[in-house]
């Protein structure tokens, strides 16, 4: 099974966090029991449970970028 980012991870919310724990323990269990072709079905809930969150990483990233882009452009307005 692989896992999601610390980053995405964190961005969880707590009934996605229990389900992604809950599927993630499933998911071993089958691979311990070379279970692969189901492990690939847990995966894929998996990938799909994440998404939200991965959109709220990069929703976060945008702001920065915004920020950024506004503390630049008041350091200019400054010099000038």
């Amino acid at each position: 099974m692989r896992h999601c980012s610390v980053q995405v991870r964190g961005l969880l919310t707590r009934e996605e966090l229990d389900r992604y724990n809950a599927l993630m323990e499933v998911g071993s269990y089958l691979e311990s029991q070379q279970q692969y072709d189901l492990a690939y079905h847990v995966q894929r809930e998996v990938d799909i449970l994440i998404l939200p969150a991965i959109e709220r990483l990069k929703e976060k990233g945008r702001a920065r970028d915004r920020a950024t882009a506004e503390f630049l452009e008041s350091m200019r307005d400054e010099e000038e």
